[in-house]
């Protein structure tokens, strides 16, 4: 694994940092491998990895927060701390690069509310209410809600 804050992250070993959290439990608001996380706890853990302490704290949120504001704070937090790429081609069904962030929109014209590690050409691994961090296969529904998409700072292409 890169060192923390290393400017030289390999695709190959993001996707190690997230397969080693498969398995870990859902649990709201969490992000601690093997204990519990939730899809956003997952993003966080995988860039702690690679980019040393997360740069502001995270505020308490409810499973509703993007019904119960309409805002893209997810996008807004990723923007503050990724690299935003097109997210255009993967709605359309480009093969998903390994070892980006994708966000989804889980209602068609609602905020981008889940998040992802893209795992492969057409794989997800992600955390939803009810299920571990588990590596799926992206559904063509899903593929059609992704909002934006972004890389981990530092990856080495």
């Amino acid at each position: 694994m890169a060192s923390q804050g290393s400017a030289d992250v390999s695709r190959a070993a993001i996707i190690a940092e997230a397969r080693a959290w498969i398995g870990t439990p859902y649990r709201h608001q969490a992000s601690l491998k093997g204990a519990g996380c939730d899809c956003l706890g997952l993003i966080r853990g995988v860039y702690r990895a690679f980019c040393g302490p997360e740069k502001e704290p995270i505020t308490p949120y409810s499973p509703y927060w993007a019904e119960e504001t309409g805002q893209e704070t997810l996008r807004d937090a990723a923007r503050r701390h990724l690299t935003e790429i097109d997210a255009g081609p993967l709605r359309g069904g480009a093969p998903l690069d390994v070892g980006n962030v994708i966000l989804i929109r889980v209602r068609d014209r609602g905020p981008a509310k889940h998040a992802a590690i893209t795992a492969g050409p057409d794989a997800i691994i992600h955390a939803y209410e009810g299920h571990a961090v588990a590596e799926d296969a992206l559904p063509a529904a899903w593929r059609r809600r992704i909002a934006y998409a972004f890389r981990f700072p530092g990856i080495a292409d």
